[in-house]
C-alpha cells in the first residue's frame, strides 16, 4: 500500500538538514552526503547532489538528477551483487563464445598484416 497524499514524502530529518545545509553553503557540486536512510524519497532540493548511500556493506555514491526524484534512495543502491546465472551449460557457451571471439581477432590481424602489399 503506497503512503497517503496528504503525508507527503518520508525524508529522514537528519537528512534533510544536511541537505539544506550544503545548499545554502552554495557549493553542492562538489560535496557528498553520507546516508544509512535507504527508506528516504529522493526530493527536489536533493538535485544536483552526490548521495552515499549505505548498502549493508559500504557507502555507494549516487548523482542526483531530476528524473529520480519520488524514488526512495535504496533503489540505486543494490544490495546484492548478481554475478551470474548458469552451471555447467553456462560454463560451456561462455568457452564457444571466447573461442569466437579468438578466432575473430585472430583473422583481423592476419588481415591487416597482408592487406595492401603486392597490389597496385
Amino acid at each position: 500500500m503506497s503512503r497517503s497524499s496528504k503525508k507527503n514524502y518520508f525524508v529522514d530529518e537528519k537528512l534533510l538538514k544536511k541537505v539544506l545545509k550544503i545548499k545554502s553553503a552554495g557549493s553542492s557540486r562538489g560535496a557528498s552526503v553520507k546516508t544509512w536512510s535507504r527508506s528516504s524519497a529522493i526530493i527536489p532540493e536533493m538535485i544536483g547532489l552526490t548521495m552515499e548511500v549505505h548498502n549493508g556493506r559500504q557507502h555507494i555514491p549516487v548523482f542526483i538528477v531530476e528524473e529520480m526524484v519520488g524514488y526512495k534512495l535504496g533503489e540505486f543502491a543494490p544490495t546484492r551483487k548478481f554475478t551470474r546465472h548458469g552451471g555447467k551449460m553456462q560454463k560451456e557457451l561462455e568457452a564457444v563464445a571466447k573461442l569466437k571471439e579468438t578466432e575473430a581477432s585472430s583473422k583481423q590481424k592476419v588481415e591487416s598484416k597482408s592487406g595492401g602489399v603486392g597490389k597496385k
